[in-house]
């Protein structure tokens, strides 16, 4: 089987592109234009930003767990193919709300945005081993990855220039256009899908899921550690672009545009990131790329935090933060893809997702209590990252090192 045939390849890559890009130009199109509207004189901006971004993810703390059910139990592309269909009624609701300005009502279709999107996660993230196949892993996870990042970007940027020209029209064509667009291209995918070992009983309670997952995944080695991993990425993902925007206006004065180009360029960071490690992970050299990108996060944080240098070289510093990131994160996904064998592999996505968006969350409220005791010093948000990192770093090493002597 040939790894990089991109005609097999690019339609869930596509699907994932278009899916995250739509995730993000919904939210911020309510952030950026919404403020604007006829609000409720106890609704300020913060608090639109809070409720918008905790209806994205709080779906997928409750429901992960259904959805590697689902996965396990129906064909993944089915599975996948279905809930991509219902993101076009749901856009419409969101089309409706822009219309008339009813600002809970927009709120409300990004709560069913995060619903869908939790529901067919785990299946999407199957599909990478069932289309490449073992030797395919890296490589469809590295391309992967950067097209979610890329996504994220294009709905960002996307999103702050329609609030700068604001049009209904376009506004519309782009919720719904980007709905189909994702349909189709989802109807697109072929894969012969590997048959899931079915699980007597599946826990759908949050937290009993998270205790099933961890002890199934015992009997893999790394797999567990490989999943702590990914879910760290995301923490430090979400403090590090909280942070950037503080940083950047506080320490260096810059302008939301300016910053806006800064979160970009760490996008795209991240993104590269993700696509070297796709091209150069294998086998005999995922463990020291796992121990490179993870040290790199805590040197690169620990070198942030510990000076206020030139602009340039603050965003040299982030790209290299950013570059390890990437790195970091594709080799935990391709651990998982490769350990979880006589396993449900939806079923430790699902498991992925609920402990990623548990971090989010921890990381939002480490982020705020962090700065209300500080005064909105980001300097002790950059060692705490970096303070984690080197945690990590050790953990890995050991880790790696008690693997090897195994063998």
């Amino acid at each position: 089987m040939k790894v990089r045939n991109w005609t097999k390849w690019t339609p869930l890559f596509l699907s994932n592109f278009m899916g995250v890009l739509n995730d993000n130009f919904l939210k911020y199109s309510i952030i950026f234009m919404a403020i604007s509207w006829s609000l409720p004189t106890w609704f300020t901006q913060s608090q639109l930003i809070a409720l918008v971004s905790f209806a994205l993810v709080i779906p997928y703390v409750f429901l992960s767990p259904l959805g590697g059910m689902l996965a396990t139990r129906y064909s993944k592309r089915k599975v996948f193919l279905f809930f991509k269909l219902l993101e076009i009624p749901i856009m419409a609701i969101a089309c409706v709300a822009f219309y008339y300005q009813y600002v809970f009502l927009a709120i409300f279709s990004v709560l069913l945005m995060g619903i869908q999107s939790s529901l067919y996660s785990p299946a999407k993230y199957s599909l990478i081993r069932d289309i490449g196949g073992e030797k395919g892993v890296s490589f469809g996870t590295g391309v992967f990855e950067m097209m979610a990042f890329l996504g994220i970007l294009a709905g960002t940027v996307l999103a702050s220039y329609m609030a700068d020209r604001y049009s209904y029209v376009w506004v519309l064509i782009c919720f719904l256009g980007f709905a189909i667009i994702g349909y189709l291209v989802t109807s697109q995918i072929r894969a012969k899908e590997i048959a899931a070992p079915q699980e007597l009983k599946i826990a759908l309670h949050p937290f009993a899921f998270i205790i099933q997952s961890y002890h199934k995944s015992r009997a893999f080695p790394m797999l567990n550690a490989a999943v702590f991993g990914s879910a760290f990425f995301w923490f430090l993902g979400s403090i590090l672009q909280m942070n950037i925007v503080i940083h950047s206006t506080v320490v260096y004065g810059l302008s939301n545009t300016e910053t806006g180009v800064i979160v970009s360029i760490v996008a795209i960071a991240l993104g590269v990131g993700c696509w070297i490690a796709g091209k150069i992970l294998t086998n005999t050299n995922i463990y020291v790329l796992l121990l490179v990108g993870i040290s790199g996060i805590a040197i690169s944080s620990f070198v942030l935090g510990i000076y206020c240098y030139p602009l340039r070289t603050f965003l040299a510093l982030l790209v290299i933060l950013s570059l390890c990131g990437g790195l970091f994160q594709v080799t935990c996904l391709s651990l998982i893809q490769k350990t979880a064998k006589e396993i449900s592999l939806a079923d430790i996505f699902a498991y992925v997702n609920l402990l990623t968006f548990i971090c989010i969350l921890i990381g939002a409220g480490l982020f705020s209590l962090i700065n209300w005791m500080s005064g909105d010093n980001s300097f002790y948000i950059f060692f705490l990252l970096s303070a984690i990192s080197f945690l990590l770093t050790f953990f890995y090493f050991f880790k790696v090192m008690s693997i090897r002597k195994l063998h």
